[in-house]
């Protein structure tokens, strides 16, 4: 704990210098030196690539190596009131819905050391506003009888690098200066909990390494240490990753480290490197600066100035990938306690523009028979997240399809082409377009033309500075038909409504779904006829005709089915989901621990967040339920937990909290012959685990659709 030294500018080989004492950290005299042995072994950071330049000597905050409050974007600042206590919560670090961070329990096992509870690694997860609620463990096998600190993961969240005090054998091991140092240890996930828990080679029980950062390739490690041949107290380094282990570390230089203290690092995907420094003068104590390592040539290092600095400490700075929010930790005044948890937001990125590696990509759309370059195709370009889904919540609709049982599933399926709007780029008389890519970002490319088949690809964008990404195109053999179910006399849509399309020619008969907007799709075969049926229980069927014998022109076909209620039922009309309906969630994943959901895993809870945005008046009952293993009180524990972790996520994508009430069954509602004892396979517990949803309430506000002679005036 040897923090508050940073703000005088105490080097390291000075503390370490004086007589000394047992103890888990480096220690030395005065409130301050706590401080900084309080904070510096907790920092996380998350960088991406670099490589070490060596710089003219240049090393004082007199040389303006920085531009001071550089930002000009709008930051509004939010205390993480949900988490932050009267005592130490800090560098949080992104990990699934949520952040990981340092605190300590109140009554935790005592450092005598320091007079207060050893770290921690904590887990919460956002509320709406993205808020951290609600602290918890994150692990019970890495938090140990020593301190815990920051931590980096991979961006498969399977692998992780994490600070703890030296260990040999579970008890703190402490060197010839009786000093117990602090290291970097890797840990991977196991069925469990984290296992494999070991430290890095390039530790040494000498002087200490912690904050590590992980780059998003996994080739590199950053991390900050006292090791000999440094510029001051504490200097950020790297090592590469080798096939047998890492290389030897390598400083960054004194293009960042100074004669103070480089601590706290965090690389945006960017290639802008965030840290906090004492060593430059700033605000006051520690400040956050940034600067871009993306290039050959870096860019110039800036201070961040206020609101994110202050005259007091301020460090463990992450942001998303859009550098329009993130949060850090502060010991600055109106505070909960001693270091807080902050969450800010801009109203743009706050980047430099042209911050990272961006390249220059030429989309190429051609024939496929004939190899012809095609113009004016239709390209959008959408940017993909790690489980594959696109950026972009108005791309999706919402299918609901019919269980054996007689429950309801929910998936999230792209929009066809017609419906995502007019195309933002189209090709050149070459059949190109040219557009920006961001290195190491996986994309989707959708290509449309008439008379051809929408093209879709995949892909990575490479290291390389051009890029050519080839899209060929199939002629049509078929004619697009594009849905809809509505009701008859209401400007009201029919989600889940069974179409029936018959080829009159042979019998053939093909069924499809409406999606939860109404909507359906299909590609009738040339030079025929065919007969649409719509039908939906609590309605007479619709019937429409429809050929694709000589078509001129426009090639896709519009149809609009319109079932009538049956009568005296039109109260279906304002429940287009029956009350009592079960939807059943299966492909929910929690994290091994507990109830924590996974990134990217969580796709059938954001189908469920869009179903009930669209029908505003949806209030929902969430049950989750669990497998026989594990004993019958703490599976009913687990599963509520998990019914409020699915709530508090359907909470974070905009739905109110009143319209969801959590339960918990654990195992006493088994869908097949897996109890205590039974022998069983994986998926046979698999078909166990589920959340389900029941539609409590749902009462639809309908309008009238008036045709000719509208009195009011309607058309």
């Amino acid at each position: 704990m040897e923090l508050l030294g940073l703000k005088f500018g105490i080097a390291a080989h000075q503390r370490l210098s004086r007589p000394p004492k047992p103890s888990l950290f480096t220690t030395t005299n005065g409130s301050s030196m706590k401080k900084i042995q309080f904070l510096l072994f907790l920092v996380l950071a998350v960088p991406v690539c670099l490589l070490a330049q060596q710089q003219s000597s240049k090393s004082k905050s007199s040389d303006k190596l920085y531009e001071k409050g550089t930002i000009k974007r709008e930051i509004v600042l939010h205390n993480a009131k949900g988490i932050n206590t009267g005592s130490y919560e800090f560098s949080p670090a992104f990990y699934q819905n949520g952040i990981v961070y340092v605190s300590f329990y109140k009554n935790g096992p005592i450092d005598p050391n320091t007079g207060k509870p050893f770290f921690e690694l904590f887990y919460a997860e956002m509320d709406g506003q993205y808020l951290p609620q609600s602290g918890r463990s994150f692990s019970i096998n890495l938090n140990s009888q020593v301190h815990e600190g920051p931590v980096s993961f991979s961006r498969d969240n399977n692998k992780m690098y994490f600070t703890r005090n030296n260990l040999e054998g579970g008890i703190a091991k402490a060197n010839a200066k009786r000093q117990v140092t602090m290291k970097v240890y890797e840990a991977t996930r196991g069925p469990l909990d984290w296992e494999n828990i070991r430290p890095l080679p390039f530790n040494n029980d000498d002087y200490t390494c912690f904050h590590p950062s992980l780059s998003a390739d996994g080739n590199r490690l950053f991390f900050s240490s006292d090791m000999p041949g440094g510029y001051g107290g504490y200097d950020l380094y790297y090592v590469e990753k080798k096939a047998d282990g890492w290389a030897k570390p390598i400083n960054l230089g004194q293009d960042i480290n100074s004669a103070g203290n480089e601590v706290f690092p965090f690389l945006h995907e960017s290639g802008t490197l965030f840290f906090s420094s004492n060593g430059r003068g700033g605000e006051g104590g520690l400040d956050i600066f940034s600067i871009d390592i993306s290039g050959e040539q870096w860019g110039e290092l800036s201070n961040l100035g206020t609101p994110l600095n202050s005259a007091n400490d301020d460090l463990g700075f992450i942001i998303n990938p859009e550098a329009t929010r993130g949060y850090f930790a502060s010991d600055r005044a109106g505070g909960s306690g001693d270091d807080d948890i902050y969450m800010f937001e801009a109203d743009g990125s706050i980047l430099e523009e042209g911050a990272g590696p961006v390249l220059n990509a030429a989309i190429v759309a051609y024939d496929a028979a004939t190899n012809e370059r095609i113009s004016d195709a239709g390209v959008r370009l959408f940017q993909q997240r790690e489980d594959g889904f696109m950026e972009g919540n108005d791309l999706y609709d919402v299918e609901l399809l019919p269980s054996e049982n007689g429950e309801l599933r929910m998936k999230l399926v792209r929009k066809d082409a017609s419906d995502l709007g007019e195309a933002s780029m189209f090709t050149d008389v070459n059949g190109t377009v040219a557009s920006s890519l961001r290195q190491g970002k996986k994309y989707f490319v959708l290509v449309t033309k008439d008379g051809y088949n929408d093209a879709e690809m995949q892909f990575v964008a490479g290291d390389q500075t051009e890029q050519t990404v080839r899209v060929p195109l199939t002629s049509r053999t078929c004619t697009p038909l594009d849905g809809l179910v509505s009701v008859q006399g209401y400007n009201t849509a029919v989600p889940n409504a069974l179409v029936r399309i018959v080829n009159q020619a042979n019998g053939e008969e093909k069924l499809v779904r409406s999606s939860a907007n109404g909507n359906f799709e299909y590609c009738l075969p040339a030079n025929g006829d065919f007969v649409l049926t719509a039908e939906k229980t609590g309605y007479n069927p619709a019937t429409s005709k429809v050929s694709t014998k000589n078509l001129q022109g426009k090639q896709d076909l519009d149809v609009n089915l319109k079932l009538l209620p049956l009568e005296g039922n039109e109260k279906v009309v304002k429940e287009p989901i029956r009350e009592g309906s079960v939807i059943l969630l299966e492909n929910i994943y929690y994290d091994f621990n507990q109830y924590i959901i996974r990134r990217g895993a969580g796709e059938e809870l954001d189908a469920l967040a869009q179903l009930m945005k669209q029908y505003p008046s949806m209030e929902v009952e969430l049950t989750a339920h669990t497998d026989s293993r594990g004993n019958d009180q703490y599976n009913l524990e687990l599963s509520l937990k998990r019914a409020e972790s699915a709530k508090r996520y359907l909470i974070q994508k905009g739905i109110r909290g009143n319209r969801i009430n959590a339960f918990g069954q654990g195992e006493t509602q088994l869908r097949n012959r897996c109890a205590d004892g039974v022998d069983c396979s994986d998926d046979e517990h698999q078909y166990n685990r589920r959340t389900e949803v029941k539609v409590v309430r749902i009462d639809e506000a309908v309008k009238v659709q008036y045709g000719e002679g509208d009195p009011r005036g309607g058309k």
